[in-house]
């Protein structure tokens, strides 16, 4: 609703508000629009889509615990800190990447978080065609896409917590080949995690690379660039 009313003021139409809010809700992506958002040209609905976009990647928890004004639990909630920080890093590097491409500064911080807010969110909006941007840039892009949102989103992806129990599992690992007789626990929001939930996040991890692979082949056998 509060994003309906702020594309209102950017000058969208009622029922094109309602058709992008709902969207950017769901992060599905979807737009009455061929060019999708970049047919508006606007900095301004571009700023409430990104802010929007990436506020339905957070884990939903987060904001119950607003409302609870729970803020000991809300600061250990290391998926939600982890998530804005890969949104953070990948805007930096991508913005340091196209320097130049954009007219201004300013410019590509638009277009640059508003690509990173889609992409991790799986929800799809365009601006830009970043297809255009270097190796560098769409290789950030593509590892968004893969991590996803937090779990507890509306986001697609892996999720951020399994991306970040999976790597602290293999850093686990190969701690233990350093100091074998070492005893280390993996935690999350300060709590141990069964080692059958991490058991199971690896095998889900190493299916889900899998399925990238034989997907990446399968395309490829059509002659598909």
């Amino acid at each position: 609703a509060v994003e309906i009313v702020l594309l209102l003021f950017g000058g969208m139409s009622p029922f094109d508000s309602i058709i992008h809010a709902f969207s950017t809700a769901g992060t599905g992506g979807f737009s009455n629009y061929a060019n999708s958002i970049g047919q508006l040209d606007s900095a301004y609905i571009d700023g409430v889509i990104t802010v929007f976009m990436i506020l339905f990647g957070v884990n939903f928890n987060a904001f119950y615990l607003i409302l609870l004004r729970n803020w000991k639990q809300l600061r250990h909630m290391d998926e939600v800190w982890w998530y804005f920080g890969i949104i953070g890093a990948a805007i930096l590097i991508i913005m340091t990447n196209t320097y130049g491409w954009a007219d201004n500064i300013l410019e590509n911080l638009r277009n640059t978080s508003f690509q990173v807010g889609s992409i991790i969110t799986t929800t799809g909006f365009m601006t830009v065609d970043f297809d255009q941007w270097p190796s560098l840039s769409r290789y950030v892009l593509l590892f968004l896409m893969m991590i996803g949102a937090c779990a507890g989103s509306t986001g697609g992806g892996m999720k951020v917590s399994r991306f970040l129990l999976s790597v602290k599992s293999a850093l686990r690992e190969l701690n233990s080949y350093l100091f074998p007789k070492s005893v280390k626990k993996i935690k999350m929001d300060g709590k141990t995690v069964d080692e059958e939930a991490i058991r199971g996040i690896n095998v889900y991890f190493t299916a889900y690379m899998l399925l990238v692979i034989l997907s990446t082949f399968l395309v490829c056998i059509d002659g598909t660039d």
